[in-house]
């Protein structure tokens, strides 16, 4: 509705008062939403500009290109490659689907994304041709009804990720060693995955994406499954139901990237380098990340990834401990009391909800529902929880990505017919 008028409240609602709220709907709030409904927008006209999928919006050179992008909002305010007609043809020949069938509702926006303009994203940001299977995957997963994607705009600066396992990984080089999310085509698909959100999703930071300090570029990485082969551990998507020789790839979101640990840095909870010590450690940053106002309150709508490089995953496993040995003692482990959690409750919310409200509203299960001095776990499920091996294979370090309102999707990477021969001509 590009004619729409914006009746806008003035200041924060969160912090006014119930007669503050009152006085300014009266007063301001009404009066702007008769102007609204009554008065002229003076962009009368506007749904006939929408160009045709196929047409040729700019022509000019690359500055000139890129300026006008800017100006539009098509870009995430960095130098785009022009995605021209010719560049995005050779990314539709990567897909078996027709260049505008629909592959997902993308909300808020709730535009169609289509390997079209997903092919026009996918140029802007810099990819190559055979990143499109991985791509479309991933739009399906962000699409999902559980990845929740319309709360991405929440003022929590929640940005989204990519983890990718199976046979793809290799074949297109994504990184899962150190400095992970830096090297090979990684960040350029998490560039694409940003541009999607933004075009196609319509989460314009600033406007309707409110992250209060804004965002970093999303990000992509894989898991190491050779380390996971050598520890005995079942690679991400092998434990979630997928063959060994599939593809796949997951959608995740975090608030924040940082607070690693290593066990043997002077000062960290037990220094030793033992299971136990390593577990502690991954306890103190779980609760440290994962924290307790958002996890509780939030119930199913969490999903926390715990990275683990392969020594430390090692130590674990030479210990007896399997990856669901590991989520179980941290969802176990990682607790707050209740007394504790209805004091967050009570500031966080500023209407006196409490763990029992949770628990009688279906937010959280009812064992939660115990005496103030007892304890429960920061999540409602250990289902919320994974651990993931990558990074540097020299370091024993791990680190906690945690985000409240999502869930993690995976979603299998589909190559189309005759994948291996458009590989070899591109390698050519």
């Amino acid at each position: 509705m590009p004619d729409l008028a914006i009746a806008e409240y003035p200041g924060a609602i969160q912090l006014d008062t119930d007669a503050q709220i009152k006085e300014k709907v009266d007063k301001v709030v009404l009066d702007r939403i008769i102007e609204g409904l009554t008065k002229p927008t003076g962009s009368a006209g506007a749904m006939s500009a929408v160009n045709k999928l196929e047409e040729i919006v700019f022509a000019g050179t690359f500055e000139e290109i890129n300026s006008f992008f800017l100006q539009k909002g098509w870009t995430d305010r960095l130098p785009i490659v022009p995605p021209t007609p010719e560049k995005v043809e050779q990314f539709l020949k990567h897909t078996d689907l027709s260049p505008d069938e629909g592959v997902a509702t993308l909300p808020q926006a709730n535009l169609l994304a289509t390997p079209r303009n997903i092919a026009v994203n996918a140029v802007m940001a810099g990819c190559s041709p055979e990143h499109m299977p991985l791509l479309i995957a991933a739009v399906e997963a962000i699409g999902d009804s559980d990845f929740a994607l319309m709360n991405l705009g929440s003022t929590g600066c929640k940005t989204p990720w990519l983890l990718v396992n199976g046979p793809i990984v290799k074949r297109l080089g994504i990184e899962y060693g150190v400095a992970t999310r830096s090297r090979g085509p990684n960040p350029v698909i998490g560039r694409a995955l940003g541009l999607i959100v933004n075009n196609i999703a319509g989460f314009v930071p600033g406007e309707t994406a409110m992250g209060c300090w804004g965002y970093y570029l999303p990000f992509v990485f894989a898991e190491d499954e050779d380390a996971c082969d050598d520890i005995g551990w079942e690679p991400y998507h092998v434990e979630h139901g997928f063959s060994r020789n599939t593809s796949t790839v997951t959608a995740r979101t975090t608030i924040g990237w940082g607070g690693h640990g290593r066990p043997t840095s002077e000062g960290s909870p037990g220094g030793s380098g033992t299971a136990e010590s390593l577990l502690q450690l991954a306890r103190v940053h779980h609760q440290r990340q994962v924290t307790p106002e958002h996890s509780v309150r939030f119930g199913p709508r969490n999903n926390v990834a715990v990275l683990m490089t392969p020594p430390y995953a090692k130590a674990l496993a030479n210990a007896g401990y399997s990856k669901r040995d590991v989520v179980q003692w941290l969802w176990q482990n990682a607790r707050v009391t209740v007394r504790e959690e209805n004091a967050i409750l009570q500031n966080f919310t500023g209407v006196g909800l409490s763990v029992h409200d949770f628990v009688e509203e279906g937010m959280l299960p009812k064992w939660f529902d115990v005496a103030p001095d007892d304890t429960i776990p920061l999540l409602a499920s250990p289902d919320m929880l994974d651990v993931v091996v990558c990074g540097d294979k020299h370091r024993d370090k791990m680190m906690t990505l945690f985000c409240n309102y999502n869930r993690a999707v995976t979603r299998e990477v589909k190559l189309p017919v005759g994948w291996d021969s458009l590989l070899r001509e591109r390698e050519s």
